[in-house]
Protein backbone atom coordinates (compact mmCIF):
# COMPACT_ATOMS: atom_id res chain seq x y z
CA UNK A 1 0.00 0.00 0.00
CA UNK A 2 1.07 3.44 -1.29
CA UNK A 3 1.91 6.15 1.69
CA UNK A 4 -0.52 8.44 2.34
CA UNK A 5 -0.79 11.95 1.31
CA UNK A 6 -2.12 15.05 2.13
CA UNK A 7 -3.84 17.48 0.36
CA UNK A 8 -5.20 20.80 1.21
CA UNK A 9 -8.92 20.60 3.47
CA UNK A 10 -11.77 22.07 1.63
CA UNK A 11 -12.19 24.88 3.73
CA UNK A 12 -11.20 25.88 7.26
CA UNK A 13 -13.31 24.65 10.06
CA UNK A 14 -15.98 27.23 11.73
CA UNK A 15 -16.73 27.27 15.35
CA UNK A 16 -20.78 26.03 16.28
CA UNK A 17 -21.54 29.50 17.04
CA UNK A 18 -20.23 30.62 13.07
CA UNK A 19 -22.33 27.48 11.55
CA UNK A 20 -25.11 28.38 14.07
CA UNK A 21 -25.04 31.90 13.21
CA UNK A 22 -25.56 30.83 9.67
CA UNK A 23 -28.28 28.76 9.93
CA UNK A 24 -31.67 30.72 9.99
CA UNK A 25 -34.18 29.63 12.67
CA UNK A 26 -31.57 27.87 14.67
CA UNK A 27 -32.62 26.86 17.99
CA UNK A 28 -30.79 24.34 19.65
CA UNK A 29 -34.11 23.92 22.70
CA UNK A 30 -36.29 22.96 19.31
CA UNK A 31 -34.08 21.62 16.61
CA UNK A 32 -35.56 20.34 13.65
CA UNK A 33 -34.79 17.37 11.96
CA UNK A 34 -33.83 19.34 8.95
CA UNK A 35 -31.71 21.93 10.38
CA UNK A 36 -29.74 19.58 11.77
CA UNK A 37 -28.38 17.76 8.66
CA UNK A 38 -27.82 21.47 7.47
CA UNK A 39 -25.81 22.23 11.13
CA UNK A 40 -23.62 18.84 10.13
CA UNK A 41 -22.98 19.44 6.55
CA UNK A 42 -21.34 22.73 7.13
CA UNK A 43 -19.68 21.12 10.47
CA UNK A 44 -17.79 17.96 9.05
CA UNK A 45 -14.69 18.65 6.99
CA UNK A 46 -13.86 15.23 4.25
CA UNK A 47 -10.87 13.14 5.23
CA UNK A 48 -8.48 14.51 2.89
CA UNK A 49 -5.55 11.41 2.92
CA UNK A 50 -5.51 9.54 0.12
CA UNK A 51 -3.94 5.83 -0.32
CA UNK A 52 -3.14 3.61 -3.48
CA UNK A 53 -4.97 0.26 -2.80
CA UNK A 54 -4.99 -3.05 -5.20
CA UNK A 55 -8.40 -3.24 -6.98
CA UNK A 56 -9.31 -6.31 -5.17
CA UNK A 57 -8.94 -4.25 -2.20
CA UNK A 58 -11.10 -1.47 -3.48
CA UNK A 59 -14.88 -2.76 -2.70
CA UNK A 60 -16.65 0.51 -0.59
CA UNK A 61 -13.90 2.23 -0.48
CA UNK A 62 -14.45 6.07 -1.93
CA UNK A 63 -12.22 7.51 -4.90
CA UNK A 64 -9.71 10.16 -4.27
CA UNK A 65 -9.59 11.01 -7.79
CA UNK A 66 -11.77 11.10 -11.35
CA UNK A 67 -11.09 8.17 -13.37
CA UNK A 68 -10.63 8.55 -17.00
CA UNK A 69 -11.02 5.92 -19.44
CA UNK A 70 -7.41 4.87 -20.71
CA UNK A 71 -9.15 2.65 -23.32
CA UNK A 72 -12.69 2.35 -25.41
CA UNK A 73 -14.90 -0.08 -24.24
CA UNK A 74 -15.45 -2.50 -25.97
CA UNK A 75 -12.20 -1.34 -27.95
CA UNK A 76 -13.79 -2.23 -30.97
CA UNK A 77 -17.32 -3.30 -33.12
CA UNK A 78 -18.12 -7.03 -31.86
CA UNK A 79 -20.72 -8.95 -32.13
CA UNK A 80 -23.67 -9.72 -28.90
CA UNK A 81 -24.29 -13.13 -29.76
CA UNK A 82 -23.12 -16.23 -31.94
CA UNK A 83 -24.90 -16.08 -35.56
CA UNK A 84 -23.96 -14.71 -38.73
CA UNK A 85 -22.74 -11.44 -39.41
CA UNK A 86 -23.91 -9.45 -42.97
CA UNK A 87 -24.46 -6.34 -44.25
CA UNK A 88 -27.57 -4.69 -42.90
CA UNK A 89 -28.82 -3.51 -46.38
CA UNK A 90 -28.55 -6.83 -48.03
CA UNK A 91 -31.87 -8.03 -45.94
CA UNK A 92 -34.59 -8.16 -47.82
CA UNK A 93 -37.98 -7.01 -46.98
CA UNK A 94 -40.17 -9.43 -48.79
CA UNK A 95 -39.06 -12.95 -48.96
CA UNK A 96 -35.69 -14.60 -46.81
CA UNK A 97 -32.15 -13.30 -47.57
CA UNK A 98 -29.74 -16.45 -48.75
CA UNK A 99 -26.40 -15.73 -48.05
CA UNK A 100 -23.25 -17.22 -48.59
CA UNK A 101 -21.22 -18.39 -45.63
CA UNK A 102 -17.25 -17.65 -46.31
CA UNK A 103 -15.89 -18.24 -42.53
CA UNK A 104 -15.98 -18.33 -39.17
CA UNK A 105 -14.50 -15.17 -36.79
CA UNK A 106 -13.73 -16.11 -33.24
CA UNK A 107 -13.42 -13.88 -30.05
CA UNK A 108 -9.86 -13.12 -29.20
CA UNK A 109 -8.66 -12.54 -32.57
CA UNK A 110 -9.48 -10.77 -35.87
CA UNK A 111 -10.82 -12.52 -39.17
CA UNK A 112 -8.95 -11.89 -41.89
CA UNK A 113 -10.63 -12.94 -44.98
CA UNK A 114 -12.89 -10.81 -47.24
CA UNK A 115 -16.82 -10.43 -47.96
CA UNK A 116 -18.52 -9.62 -50.96
CA UNK A 117 -21.64 -9.29 -51.49
CA UNK A 118 -24.82 -11.87 -50.88
CA UNK A 119 -22.02 -13.39 -48.33
CA UNK A 120 -21.92 -13.44 -44.83
CA UNK A 121 -19.44 -14.87 -42.02
CA UNK A 122 -20.57 -17.26 -39.18
CA UNK A 123 -19.26 -15.38 -35.84
CA UNK A 124 -19.22 -16.34 -31.91
CA UNK A 125 -19.92 -13.53 -28.93
CA UNK A 126 -17.53 -11.18 -28.44
CA UNK A 127 -15.67 -12.35 -31.95
CA UNK A 128 -14.64 -8.42 -33.72
CA UNK A 129 -17.21 -7.71 -36.63
CA UNK A 130 -15.30 -8.47 -40.24
CA UNK A 131 -14.78 -5.01 -42.34
CA UNK A 132 -18.32 -4.15 -43.82
CA UNK A 133 -20.35 -6.15 -41.76
CA UNK A 134 -23.13 -4.17 -39.16
CA UNK A 135 -25.42 -6.67 -38.22
CA UNK A 136 -25.71 -10.35 -37.15
CA UNK A 137 -28.44 -12.99 -36.96
CA UNK A 138 -28.94 -14.97 -34.15
CA UNK A 139 -28.05 -18.77 -35.05
CA UNK A 140 -31.46 -19.90 -33.80
CA UNK A 141 -33.40 -17.60 -36.58
CA UNK A 142 -31.50 -18.40 -39.47
CA UNK A 143 -31.91 -21.66 -41.60
CA UNK A 144 -29.05 -22.85 -42.21
CA UNK A 145 -28.35 -25.72 -45.37
CA UNK A 146 -24.68 -26.91 -45.54
CA UNK A 147 -22.60 -23.46 -46.54
CA UNK A 148 -25.84 -21.18 -47.28
CA UNK A 149 -27.90 -19.48 -44.73
CA UNK A 150 -31.19 -18.15 -45.07
CA UNK A 151 -32.42 -14.91 -43.00
CA UNK A 152 -36.36 -15.29 -42.46
CA UNK A 153 -38.06 -11.62 -43.47
CA UNK A 154 -38.87 -8.84 -41.31
CA UNK A 155 -37.16 -9.91 -38.12
CA UNK A 156 -33.98 -7.78 -38.47
CA UNK A 157 -32.96 -4.53 -38.73
CA UNK A 158 -29.96 -2.83 -40.06
CA UNK A 159 -27.25 -2.79 -36.97
CA UNK A 160 -28.72 -5.46 -34.67
CA UNK A 161 -27.11 -7.42 -31.97
CA UNK A 162 -24.09 -5.80 -32.67
CA UNK A 163 -21.74 -3.55 -29.83
CA UNK A 164 -20.47 -0.60 -31.13
CA UNK A 165 -16.96 0.34 -30.26
CA UNK A 166 -16.50 2.44 -26.81
CA UNK A 167 -20.74 1.97 -26.52
CA UNK A 168 -19.69 1.65 -22.80
CA UNK A 169 -16.89 4.21 -22.31
CA UNK A 170 -14.50 5.77 -24.96
CA UNK A 171 -11.33 6.54 -24.50
CA UNK A 172 -10.50 9.83 -22.55
CA UNK A 173 -13.79 10.41 -21.19
CA UNK A 174 -14.73 10.23 -17.52
CA UNK A 175 -15.46 6.71 -16.03
CA UNK A 176 -15.59 7.29 -12.76
CA UNK A 177 -15.91 10.02 -10.38
CA UNK A 178 -14.28 11.26 -7.45
CA UNK A 179 -16.32 10.22 -4.50
CA UNK A 180 -17.82 7.53 -5.98
CA UNK A 181 -18.19 4.58 -3.76
CA UNK A 182 -16.66 1.91 -5.07
CA UNK A 183 -19.73 -1.18 -5.50
CA UNK A 184 -19.24 -4.22 -7.43
CA UNK A 185 -19.79 -2.94 -10.48
CA UNK A 186 -17.61 -0.39 -9.96
CA UNK A 187 -14.91 -3.07 -9.68
CA UNK A 188 -15.83 -4.70 -12.42
CA UNK A 189 -15.62 -1.50 -14.74
CA UNK A 190 -12.52 -0.48 -13.17
CA UNK A 191 -11.09 -4.08 -14.29
CA UNK A 192 -12.38 -3.62 -17.93
CA UNK A 193 -10.29 -0.57 -17.96
CA UNK A 194 -7.28 -2.90 -17.31
CA UNK A 195 -6.22 -0.78 -14.09
CA UNK A 196 -4.99 -2.71 -11.44
CA UNK A 197 -5.15 -0.34 -8.83
CA UNK A 198 -6.96 2.70 -7.40
CA UNK A 199 -6.52 5.77 -5.43
CA UNK A 200 -8.97 6.28 -3.13
CA UNK A 201 -9.67 8.19 0.49
CA UNK A 202 -8.07 6.87 3.76
CA UNK A 203 -10.85 5.39 5.72
CA UNK A 204 -11.91 7.22 8.71
CA UNK A 205 -11.07 6.38 12.03
CA UNK A 206 -14.04 6.36 14.08
CA UNK A 207 -13.80 5.70 18.24
CA UNK A 208 -16.76 4.17 20.45
CA UNK A 209 -17.51 3.99 23.87
CA UNK A 210 -20.06 3.56 25.85
CA UNK A 211 -21.03 5.40 29.35
CA UNK A 212 -22.67 4.99 32.32
CA UNK A 213 -22.29 2.77 35.83
CA UNK A 214 -25.03 0.73 34.84
CA UNK A 215 -23.66 -1.08 31.82
CA UNK A 216 -22.36 -4.42 31.90
CA UNK A 217 -20.01 -5.93 29.57
CA UNK A 218 -20.64 -9.14 27.96
CA UNK A 219 -19.10 -11.74 30.34
CA UNK A 220 -20.29 -9.74 33.65
CA UNK A 221 -22.97 -10.90 35.72
CA UNK A 222 -25.68 -9.20 35.87
CA UNK A 223 -26.93 -7.40 38.84
CA UNK A 224 -29.99 -5.43 39.85
CA UNK A 225 -30.58 -1.90 37.57
CA UNK A 226 -27.61 -3.09 35.09
CA UNK A 227 -27.99 -3.63 31.55
CA UNK A 228 -26.13 -5.13 29.06
CA UNK A 229 -24.20 -3.10 26.59
CA UNK A 230 -26.12 -3.45 23.49
CA UNK A 231 -25.15 -0.14 21.93
CA UNK A 232 -22.09 -1.01 21.54
CA UNK A 233 -22.30 -3.48 19.06
CA UNK A 234 -24.93 -1.82 17.41
CA UNK A 235 -22.99 1.27 16.64
CA UNK A 236 -19.94 -0.97 15.70
CA UNK A 237 -22.05 -2.66 13.18
CA UNK A 238 -23.36 0.43 11.94
CA UNK A 239 -20.12 1.81 11.82
CA UNK A 240 -18.36 -1.28 10.08
CA UNK A 241 -20.79 -1.53 7.52
CA UNK A 242 -20.60 1.97 6.14
CA UNK A 243 -17.15 1.29 5.65
CA UNK A 244 -15.10 3.10 8.47
CA UNK A 245 -12.58 1.97 10.81
CA UNK A 246 -13.62 1.24 14.07
CA UNK A 247 -11.71 1.97 17.27
CA UNK A 248 -13.74 -0.03 20.00
CA UNK A 249 -12.85 1.82 23.26
CA UNK A 250 -15.24 0.05 25.49
CA UNK A 251 -17.38 0.90 28.26
CA UNK A 252 -16.18 4.23 30.27
CA UNK A 253 -17.52 4.58 34.01
CA UNK A 254 -19.43 7.57 34.94
CA UNK A 255 -16.35 9.34 36.79
CA UNK A 256 -14.50 12.44 35.49
CA UNK A 257 -11.00 11.08 34.96
CA UNK A 258 -12.20 8.09 33.25
CA UNK A 259 -14.42 10.53 31.40
CA UNK A 260 -11.58 12.44 30.56
CA UNK A 261 -9.09 10.01 29.79
CA UNK A 262 -11.63 8.31 27.39
CA UNK A 263 -12.45 11.57 25.35
CA UNK A 264 -8.77 12.91 25.41
CA UNK A 265 -7.64 9.10 24.00
CA UNK A 266 -10.21 8.98 21.39
CA UNK A 267 -9.90 12.43 20.15
CA UNK A 268 -5.74 11.69 19.55
CA UNK A 269 -6.38 8.99 17.41
CA UNK A 270 -9.45 9.44 15.98
CA UNK A 271 -11.71 10.93 12.77
CA UNK A 272 -15.12 11.20 14.66
CA UNK A 273 -15.85 10.33 17.99
CA UNK A 274 -19.23 8.46 19.26
CA UNK A 275 -20.91 7.74 22.56
CA UNK A 276 -24.33 6.46 23.54
CA UNK A 277 -26.49 8.35 26.62
CA UNK A 278 -25.20 11.07 29.10
CA UNK A 279 -26.50 14.17 27.15
CA UNK A 280 -29.92 14.03 28.35
CA UNK A 281 -31.43 17.79 30.35
CA UNK A 282 -31.09 17.10 33.74
CA UNK A 283 -28.72 13.95 33.26
CA UNK A 284 -26.92 13.46 36.89
CA UNK A 285 -23.60 11.90 35.17
CA UNK A 286 -20.53 13.79 34.20
CA UNK A 287 -20.40 13.03 30.47
CA UNK A 288 -21.64 16.36 29.44
CA UNK A 289 -19.23 17.77 31.71
CA UNK A 290 -16.60 16.69 30.13
CA UNK A 291 -17.81 17.19 26.80
CA UNK A 292 -17.98 21.11 27.82
CA UNK A 293 -14.18 20.92 29.08
CA UNK A 294 -12.78 19.59 26.21
CA UNK A 295 -14.33 20.71 23.11
CA UNK A 296 -16.28 22.78 20.98
CA UNK A 297 -19.78 21.22 21.85
CA UNK A 298 -23.90 21.75 21.54
CA UNK A 299 -26.41 20.33 23.07
CA UNK A 300 -29.76 19.99 21.23
CA UNK A 301 -33.01 18.84 21.63
CA UNK A 302 -34.26 17.96 18.57
CA UNK A 303 -38.13 17.47 17.15
CA UNK A 304 -38.05 14.18 16.57
CA UNK A 305 -39.08 10.85 18.00
CA UNK A 306 -37.60 8.72 18.93
CA UNK A 307 -33.86 10.31 20.06
CA UNK A 308 -34.30 13.62 21.32
CA UNK A 309 -31.41 14.37 22.71
CA UNK A 310 -27.94 14.74 21.51
CA UNK A 311 -24.70 16.20 21.37
CA UNK A 312 -22.56 17.33 18.54
CA UNK A 313 -19.05 19.30 18.28
CA UNK A 314 -15.62 18.76 17.70
CA UNK A 315 -12.98 17.81 20.12
CA UNK A 316 -9.41 19.06 19.39
CA UNK A 317 -6.26 17.86 20.69
CA UNK A 318 -2.56 19.11 19.27
CA UNK A 319 -3.34 19.19 15.59
CA UNK A 320 -5.89 17.01 15.16
CA UNK A 321 -9.52 17.52 15.21
CA UNK A 322 -12.11 14.88 16.44
CA UNK A 323 -16.48 15.44 15.21
CA UNK A 324 -17.86 14.53 18.50
CA UNK A 325 -21.78 12.50 18.21
CA UNK A 326 -23.40 12.18 21.76
CA UNK A 327 -26.20 9.96 20.73
CA UNK A 328 -29.28 9.11 23.03
CA UNK A 329 -28.83 5.92 25.17
CA UNK A 330 -32.05 3.88 24.31
CA UNK A 331 -31.00 1.32 21.70
CA UNK A 332 -33.56 1.90 19.05
CA UNK A 333 -32.94 6.22 19.22
CA UNK A 334 -29.05 5.44 18.86
CA UNK A 335 -29.96 3.19 15.58
CA UNK A 336 -32.13 6.15 14.11
CA UNK A 337 -30.23 9.19 14.72
CA UNK A 338 -27.89 7.27 13.55
CA UNK A 339 -29.56 6.76 10.04
CA UNK A 340 -31.30 10.46 10.27
CA UNK A 341 -27.86 12.22 11.14
CA UNK A 342 -24.70 10.19 11.78
CA UNK A 343 -24.17 8.37 8.58
CA UNK A 344 -24.93 11.04 6.13
CA UNK A 345 -22.23 12.96 8.29
CA UNK A 346 -19.87 10.19 8.44
CA UNK A 347 -20.51 9.48 4.72
CA UNK A 348 -19.61 12.98 4.24
CA UNK A 349 -16.02 12.80 6.28
CA UNK A 350 -15.06 9.76 3.88
CA UNK A 351 -15.32 12.39 1.20
CA UNK A 352 -18.69 9.52 -0.26
CA UNK A 353 -20.57 11.72 -2.55
CA UNK A 354 -23.86 9.79 -1.47
CA UNK A 355 -27.26 10.83 -2.53
CA UNK A 356 -29.86 10.78 0.16
CA UNK A 357 -31.57 8.03 1.20
CA UNK A 358 -34.74 7.94 -1.09
CA UNK A 359 -37.79 8.14 0.18
CA UNK A 360 -40.40 6.19 -1.13
CA UNK A 361 -44.09 6.11 -1.00
CA UNK A 362 -46.27 3.51 1.02
CA UNK A 363 -49.87 3.53 2.21
CA UNK A 364 -50.70 3.43 6.04
CA UNK A 365 -52.53 -0.15 6.37
CA UNK A 366 -53.45 1.54 9.66
CA UNK A 367 -54.14 4.91 11.36
CA UNK A 368 -51.01 6.25 13.15
CA UNK A 369 -51.20 9.01 15.73
CA UNK A 370 -48.90 12.32 15.44
CA UNK A 371 -48.24 15.71 16.72
CA UNK A 372 -47.15 17.70 14.58
CA UNK A 373 -44.03 19.88 15.26
CA UNK A 374 -41.64 17.31 15.47
CA UNK A 375 -41.07 14.78 13.20
CA UNK A 376 -41.16 10.98 13.91
CA UNK A 377 -39.64 8.02 12.68
CA UNK A 378 -41.68 4.58 13.06
CA UNK A 379 -40.46 0.99 12.59
CA UNK A 380 -42.21 -0.27 9.59
CA UNK A 381 -42.88 -3.55 7.56
CA UNK A 382 -43.71 -2.60 3.83
CA UNK A 383 -44.70 -4.95 1.46
CA UNK A 384 -45.92 -5.49 -2.18
CA UNK A 385 -49.93 -5.92 -1.93
CA UNK A 386 -51.98 -7.96 -4.60
CA UNK A 387 -52.84 -4.47 -6.63
CA UNK A 388 -48.91 -3.96 -6.75
CA UNK A 389 -49.07 -0.72 -4.28
CA UNK A 390 -46.48 -0.41 -1.52
CA UNK A 391 -48.26 -0.83 2.18
CA UNK A 392 -46.83 -0.75 5.21
CA UNK A 393 -47.56 -1.24 8.74
CA UNK A 394 -46.01 -0.48 11.96
CA UNK A 395 -44.21 -3.00 13.96
CA UNK A 396 -45.97 -2.64 17.51
CA UNK A 397 -44.44 -1.01 20.04
CA UNK A 398 -42.54 2.01 19.18
CA UNK A 399 -40.71 2.23 22.63
CA UNK A 400 -37.59 3.39 22.00
CA UNK A 401 -35.87 0.59 24.01
CA UNK A 402 -37.81 -2.06 22.16
CA UNK A 403 -34.61 -3.34 19.62
CA UNK A 404 -35.82 -6.15 18.79
CA UNK A 405 -38.54 -3.98 16.62
CA UNK A 406 -35.78 -2.74 14.26
CA UNK A 407 -34.92 -6.62 13.52
CA UNK A 408 -39.23 -6.71 12.43
CA UNK A 409 -38.83 -3.81 10.04
CA UNK A 410 -37.22 -3.79 6.99
CA UNK A 411 -37.56 0.59 6.66
CA UNK A 412 -38.68 3.35 8.60
CA UNK A 413 -41.95 5.28 8.41
CA UNK A 414 -40.88 9.27 8.18
CA UNK A 415 -43.49 11.42 9.61
CA UNK A 416 -43.02 14.64 8.90
CA UNK A 417 -42.27 17.72 10.96
CA UNK A 418 -45.24 19.93 9.61
CA UNK A 419 -47.67 16.40 9.61
CA UNK A 420 -50.31 15.02 11.69
CA UNK A 421 -52.14 12.11 12.26
CA UNK A 422 -52.74 9.55 9.31
CA UNK A 423 -55.68 7.67 8.77
CA UNK A 424 -56.05 3.96 7.29
CA UNK A 425 -55.26 4.25 3.18
CA UNK A 426 -52.96 7.91 3.55
CA UNK A 427 -49.76 7.39 1.92
CA UNK A 428 -46.68 8.20 4.12
CA UNK A 429 -42.75 8.34 3.12
CA UNK A 430 -40.75 5.20 4.01
CA UNK A 431 -36.87 5.02 4.36
CA UNK A 432 -36.02 1.39 3.30
CA UNK A 433 -33.19 0.06 5.43
CA UNK A 434 -30.37 -0.33 2.67
CA UNK A 435 -28.14 -3.10 4.59
CA UNK A 436 -26.48 -0.97 6.58
CA UNK A 437 -29.13 -1.09 9.30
Amino acid sequence: MAALTMTTPLSPNLSLNEIAERLQGYDPQALSARHVNDFLAQLVQPVREQETVPLMQAHGRILAQDVVSPISVPPHDNSAMDGYALRGAELLSDRPTPLQVVGTAFAGSAWQGTVNAGECVRIMTGAIMPTGLDTVAPQELVKVDGDRVQIPPGLLQAGDNRRLLGEDLMAGQPALRAGTRIAPAACGLLASLGLPSVPVWRKPKVAYFSTGDEILSLGEAPREGAVYDSNRYTVAGLVQALGCELIDMGVVRDEPAALEQAFVDAAAQADAIITSGGVSVGEADHTKAMMKKLGDVAFWRIAMRPGRPMAVGRIERGERSALLFGLPGNPVAVMVTFAAFVRPALQQLMGWQAPALPLLKAKSTEALRKKPGRTEYQRGIVRTNPAGKLEVSITGNQGSGVLSSMMQANGLIVLGHAQGNVAVGDEVDVMMFDGHL
